[in-house]
C-alpha cells in the first residue's frame, strides 16, 4: 500500500528513533547528524555553528526568533549561528532528516567566493528549495558511505546554491550591538563557573540589576534566560570533552552536572542523543 506523501519510507515502523552524529573530514570543524524522531522535543537552545537540515521524511516543526516554521520532504531547516529554536514532529510518524554543521568560517568562505560580504544570513528558517535539498541529501549520502572528495564537492555546491537562492548578507543591528555591559559581566561569570554558578539575586547584585530587569535583558541579548544559557553552555563544553575521548561520567561531574544522568538528561534535550552515544559515533573507540 502507498504511503502518504509526508511519510518516508523509514517511518513506516511506529515510534522507532534512531539518531547518529559523526565527523565530516570534508569540511573543516564540520559535523552531521542523521536521524529519525518521533517523540524527542528539543528544548529552546542555539548553536555556534550554521545548522542545514535536509528533511527526508515526515514534518518538523520549530520555533525560532523569526517565529514559526513548518517543513516536509524536500524542505530545509535553516538555523543561523546563535539562533534560539526549538524542534519537534509536526505529524505523528515523527520526521527524518540530513543535518550539516558547518562552521561560520567555512560558510562565510563560501560567502565571499559568491561576493557576499561579512557573515551570511538567509531570508527565512523553513526554505522549500528542491535543488538545494537533492545536492545536500547526496552530499550527505557520500559522507556516510566514505567518499569525502564527492561529498565535500557536492556539499560545497548545495551551500553555495542555498546562498545564491537564498542568502543575505547580515545587517549590523543583532546582539552585540544590543548587548549592555551588565549582560556580558553576567555571562561571562556564568561561563567561568560552570560548576559553582551564582544564585539569580548574586548573578543580579553583581550586575546592579534587579533579577527580573537582570533576566529580562539577558535574555532579550541571548534568546535566553541565565539558567538555561547555563546549561545550553554546559553542554557545549560537555560536547568538547565527548568529542576528545572523555567518558560522560568524568565529564559530567566537569562541567557543573550533579552527575552522569544529570548530564543525559539536559544533552538529550539539546542533541536528541545521550553522552555515551555521541562519544561513540564522534570521538570513536
Amino acid at each position: 500500500m502507498d504511503l502518504p506523501q509526508h511519510v518516508h519510507p523509514e517511518l513506516a515502523e511506529p515510534g522507532r528513533e534512531r539518531a547518529r552524529y559523526w565527523r565530516f573530514p570534508g569540511l573543516p570543524g564540520t559535523e552531521l547528524l542523521t536521524a529519525r524522531f518521533v517523540t524527542t522535543s528539543f528544548t529552546r537552545h542555539s548553536h555556534e555553528t550554521y545548522t542545514f537540515g535536509v528533511i527526508t521524511g515526515g514534518v518538523e516543526e520549530w520555533s525560532h526568533a523569526r517565529g514559526r516554521s513548518r517543513v516536509g520532504p524536500g524542505g530545509l531547516a535553516v538555523v543561523e549561528p546563535g539562533e534560539v529554536h526549538t524542534g519537534h514532529a509536526g505529524v505523528p510518524q515523527g520526521w527524518a532528516y540530513r543535518v550539516f554543521y558547518p562552521s561560520v568560517e567555512v560558510v562565510s568562505g563560501i560567502a565571499r567566493e559568491l561576493g557576499m560580504q561579512g557573515t551570511p544570513a538567509f531570508t527565512g528558517s523553513g526554505i522549500h528549495a528542491p535543488a538545494v535539498a537533492r545536492l545536500l541529501a547526496r552530499a550527505h549520502l557520500e559522507a556516510e558511505a566514505g567518499d569525502t572528495l564527492a561529498a565535500s564537492s557536492l556539499t560545497r555546491q548545495g551551500i553555495a546554491l542555498l546562498l545564491s537562492e537564498h542568502g543575505r548578507e547580515r545587517t549590523r543591528e543583532g546582539r552585540a550591538h544590543r548587548a549592555r555591559p551588565e549582560v556580558d559581566r553576567a555571562r561571562q561569570e556564568l561561563v567561568t563557573r560552570l560548576v559553582d554558578p551564582p544564585s539569580l539575586e548574586e548573578l543580579a547584585a553583581a550586575t546592579g540589576l534587579s533579577p527580573f530587569a537582570l533576566t529580562r535583558a539577558f535574555r532579550s541579548v541571548y534568546g535566553l534566560p541565565p539558567h538555561a544559557y547555563l546549561n545550553q553552555t554546559r553542554v557545549g563544553r560537555a560536547r568538547e570533552l565527548l568529542r576528545a575521548g572523555r567518558r560522560p561520567g568524568e565529564v559530567a561531574a566537569e562541567v557543573g552536572f550533579a552527575d552522569q544522568s544529570h548530564l543525559t538528561r539536559h544533552f538529550r534535550r539539546h542533541l536528541g542523543v545521550p553522552p555515551a552515544a555521541y562519544r561513540r559515533d564522534v570521538a570513536g573507540p
